[in-house]
């Protein structure tokens, strides 16, 4: 052992259950692991490379600090370690592919009056979770869906302490109105409960809660309130019958997961089971897999995908036994507040079903990895291609662009879009409201982009040399491998300028990329570089370009829209900036205030019958 250092904290390690944390030289965290024993576990990496797996070997030799956290039980150091990997995404983790990003809809039960929301990210407090959806689209159908069947308040919780009567929502029997007391609570709480059964998928017990409650509402002749418990059953009967599959003769809940692996990604696919039937399904990619076992990768899937999720079902069937199974099903148990029956059955129906899982799983898995090898051909030609043709230094890894937009020489905005290895890095995207009065003036535009991006830069720069940064906390410090301006000889000569006086020109290459012929200008050359259309070079510098274009067009577009939103309220005569907010709040546009009634515009907050007539008669005169 090379670092003397690793070798006197070895000596130091206790045999009690924990985490370790490994470090490189710039003290990165690269791997985060648990152990029963962290004498015994960490020492088994240190010895020598031949008897270790490709993997790991490949690890060990950036290993430079380490550390450990001693808990009290074994259960304690799988909870750490998830919140670690989480936490620091270490480069030789299995990681669940993105889960941050997945939407959730949560149940705010926290609320005096519950809200159904969408929302990014799971919290430690009262409300209830329901995710991680991997399609956003099946997620807001859901969402929509129970909007419709169940009328829970949809404003924010400002909006609901300052609401002084009900809002068009209640008119249109979409909200109970609880603001104004319209609404029994204890009532109002039962149906959040409904919307938590429901999204639990036990709609079957929730519908013979519902009907019970309609039989007694007609006993006691409440008959408006019994029709609405039927429609609400009726929507309810609907749902459940484009339920698609029986997963058995039994009606358990549970999930049931198998995996496919190949190379180093390993495709999860998920298949949701209610009351015996497959309501839904969803597959997820872990990164890193190298030559894991199957055991570790779906071990690192439940403690990851748990860690985020509320709803933990009383049966999980997996397709291989976990590692240290009973560590995990003990922190199922906890985390469900029941039993969880963990098992990975040999025979038998289960059995089937999760074979039929895991033919889902390859099917997606050798879809990703015939998609993954396309980009990496195209995306790899077109790299050397561009390094080539351009006489760059190295294949252009990080290309950055710059796309201006403006609207009739107002809302003038500067989009900087960056691709890696030919494909978006969105998390690195960056748009600009250009600060200074151009008038359309695309030159103007272009100095003060390129000048702010570069002051970005050597400003992290400088922060990094100071240790004022750590490298994550600066995007912007890595410079261009190629800087892509849109148009021609005119906007290039522009970034050149700034470039050269801030003495970065010979440290970035830079080109325009001219729209009317597709052709490439390098700087202070009249004569274009001129690509073949079927160029996977030209091609890649389109997409870059088209989606700078994108970008900036949505950013400006956006802008617009919020002045034009505020802007053509401001001269109706009883129409302040209170009734403005209240107007835009409860119709969402000025396309749907202008397809209101006047009823429908007095019914709003802060508006009457005469402020609502004046609204009317000046924007249809206005869009005569």
């Amino acid at each position: 052992m090379a670092n003397p250092k690793l070798k006197e904290k070895l000596a130091e390690l206790p045999a009690s259950p924990g985490v370790y944390i490994m470090r490189d030289a710039d003290g990165q965290v690269v791997y985060v692991g648990k152990a029963k024993s962290l004498k015994q576990r960490v020492r088994s990496y240190f010895q020598d490379e031949s008897r270790l797996a490709p993997k790991t070997a490949a690890q060990m030799r950036v290993v430079e600090e380490l550390e450990w956290i001693v808990v009290s039980s074994a259960m304690e150091a799988l909870v750490l370690e998830s919140n670690l990997i989480k936490e620091y995404a270490p480069k030789y983790n299995i990681m669940l592919r993105d889960d941050k990003h997945y939407p959730y809809l949560a149940v705010t039960l926290g609320e005096e009056y519950p809200r159904l929301i969408e929302v990014r990210s799971v919290k430690n407090d009262s409300s209830r979770y329901f995710g991680p959806y991997v399609s956003a689209g099946a997620m807001h159908i859901t969402e929509k869906l129970l909007r419709e069947i169940f009328p829970l308040r949809r404003c924010t919780n400002r909006s609901f302490r300052q609401q002084k009567r009900p809002c068009l929502n209640y008119h249109i029997g979409r909200c109970l109105a609880p603001c104004t007391g319209k609404v029994d609570k204890a009532a109002y709480r039962e149906m959040c409960r409904q919307v938590v059964q429901f999204l639990e998928g036990k709609s079957s017990r929730m519908l013979a809660d519902l009907q019970e409650q309609m039989h007694k509402a007609s006993e006691e002749l409440r008959f408006e309130e019994a029709a609405q418990l039927r429609d609400r059953i009726a929507a309810i009967k609907l749902v459940q019958s484009k339920q698609y599959m029986d997963a058995g003769s039994d009606n358990r809940d549970m999930l049931a997961v198998a995996m496919a692996e190949a190379e180093s990604l390993a495709a999860v696919q998920v298949f949701f089971v209610r009351e015996g039937k497959v309501v839904g399904r969803e597959h997820f990619f872990l990164d890193n897999r190298g030559e894991t076992t199957p055991e570790r990768v779906l071990t690192a899937f439940i403690c990851q995908y748990y860690s985020g999720v509320d709803f933990i079902p009383p049966e999980i069937c997996l397709s291989e036994p976990l590692e240290d199974m009973q560590t995990v099903n003990d922190w199922l148990n906890q985390k469900r507040g029941g039993r969880v029956n963990l098992l990975a059955p040999k025979i038998g129906e289960k059995k089937r079903l999760l074979e039929l899982v895991r033919h889902n799983a390859e099917i997606v898995l050798n879809r990703e990895l015939e998609e993954q090898a396309y980009k990496k051909a195209a995306g790899g030609e077109a790299l050397d291609e561009l390094q080539r043709v351009l006489q760059l230094p190295k294949p252009p890894w990080r290309i950055e662009c710059f796309d201006n937009s403006h609207w009739q020489g107002t809302y003038t905005v500067s989009a900087l879009v960056t691709f890696l290895g030919g494909q978006p890095a969105k998390a690195l995207y960056r748009h600009m409201r250009i600060k200074g009065q151009t008038n359309g003036d695309d030159y103007m535009a272009m100095r003060e982009a390129v000048a702010r991006r570069m002051g970005w830069g050597l400003s992290q720069r400088e922060q990094l040399k100071n240790g004022e940064l750590r490298l994550e906390e600066a995007p912007m410090a890595e410079w261009p491998d190629l800087l892509l301006i849109d148009g021609g000889k005119g906007q290039l000569a522009v970034a050149v300028d700034i470039l050269e006086t801030l003495g970065l020109l010979d440290t970035i290459p830079v080109f325009g990329l001219a729209e009317s012929d597709e052709w490439l200008y390098r700087p202070h050359d009249p004569e274009p570089i001129i690509l073949p259309k079927s160029s996977h070079g030209l091609q890649l510098l389109q997409r870059v370009r088209d989606e700078a274009h994108r970008f900036g067009i949505t950013y400006q577009r956006r802008l617009r829209e919020k002045g034009q939103k505020a802007s053509a309220l401001d001269d109706v005569p009883g129409i302040g900036p209170a009734r403005r907010a209240a107007l835009l709040r409860a119709f969402g546009s000025l396309e749907q205030i202008m397809a209101a009634s006047e009823d429908e515009l007095a019914l709003v907050d802060t508006m009457n019958r005469r402020a609502a007539a004046s609204l009317y008669e000046y924007l249809h005169k206005r869009s005569e």
